[in-house]
């Protein structure tokens, strides 16, 4: 793509209607999402197995946010032909903003709710407080990316690459396709099944009933909720 049609789809951004551009923008938001949150899980799994302190965990899961969020972000760009700088250099300008906002905004909402920094990654308070953030976060960023979209800016710098066709006998790489929709599923199955597995390690660990045990998680469910 030359830099006058790169400019050209700039262009086009600006002449989206507002059903577009929010579409786009919800899509970004979500694919921002994916990343921090594969990045996240990640951290706090290898910093609990680790033993890490708190804020050298945290440390580790925002800088693997970005690097996985980055590398979502760069497989169009790998796929459409451009060299990994090139890549790197537009994922960078596109999505710093906003993965930043939904980091900041996750590990304040995690250190509001009761325990959840504390909590193991068998632990319902964790599991919930993980689903809460991220949620806000999502709220959180998708401003951002909707007013970056507007100014031709943020995801609008990527997406004239997206579903383009590699040039040059060096382009032609074999690059997965990931859809934003099965990245976000499988984040979704995943972190209901550590909250199933927390939910039954309740219930296995108390010897008196599953009575008192489901209460146990109700109440810690409530607390992450109020």
């Amino acid at each position: 793509m030359t830099m006058h049609q790169h400019e050209h789809s700039h262009a086009d951004h600006d002449q989206h209607d507002p059903g577009d551009v929010n579409r786009m923008a919800a899509s970004a938001t979500l694919h921002c999402l994916t990343g921090c949150a594969i990045g996240e899980i990640a951290g706090l799994i290898i910093g609990t197995a680790a033993g890490l302190s708190n804020p050298v965990t945290i440390a580790l899961s925002v800088a693997l946010a970005f690097v996985f969020g980055f590398s979502l972000s760069s497989l169009p760009l790998l796929k459409a032909g451009l060299g990994v700088g090139a890549a790197l250099g537009v994922v960078l300008a596109a999505d710093t903003l906003s993965i930043g906002t939904m980091e900041v905004v996750d590990n304040l909402v995690m250190a509001i709710i009761p325990g959840a920094m504390n909590a193991g990654l068998v632990n319902v308070v964790f599991w919930v407080g993980m689903m809460i953030s991220l949620t806000v976060a999502f709220f959180a960023a998708y401003p951002v990316n909707r007013y970056l979209l507007q100014r031709g800016r943020g995801h609008a710098l990527t997406h004239g690459y997206h579903g383009a066709q590699a040039v040059g006998s060096g382009a032609r790489r074999f690059i997965p396709s990931i859809g934003t929709g099965a990245l976000v599923a499988t984040i979704v199955a995943f972190m209901v099944g550590g909250l199933v597995v927390s939910v039954a390690d309740e219930l296995g660990s108390n010897g008196d009933g599953g009575a008192h045990a489901l209460a146990a998680v109700g109440a810690e469910v409530s607390t992450c909720l109020s």
